[in-house]
């Protein structure tokens, strides 16, 4: 129950940064592109660039957040394993001594 938790409040603080930081960096891009003077031909060029550019950012965002929660979740469960191991062990231990 308590590993279950724990990977939710790992994976709520990573959303809780990227999101707002993609959503930031986009709406301050679209705005930077609507406020350029340039014809309307270059300004639907540069947001078809923006968009794919985006699109592209997004995805590698996602697939390093992956890694980042792989990478957690594989070393969270490692110290769990290791902590239930200890306890068992000094459980042992302390029954052997008594």
């Amino acid at each position: 129950m308590k590993e279950e938790l724990e990977k939710k409040e790992i994976g709520i603080q990573g959303r809780s940064v990227v999101v707002p930081f993609l959503v930031g960096g986009l709406v301050g891009a679209g705005i930077a592109l609507l406020l350029a003077p340039k014809s309307g031909r270059e300004t639907r060029e540069d947001i078809k660039d923006l968009a794919v550019k985006s699109k592209e950012k997004v995805a590698s965002t996602i697939h390093k957040g992956r890694e980042l929660y792989e990478e957690s979740t594989t070393a969270l469960s490692g110290a769990i394993e290791a902590g239930k191991a200890a306890y068992i062990e000094e459980k042992e231990r302390h029954l052997k001594s008594a």
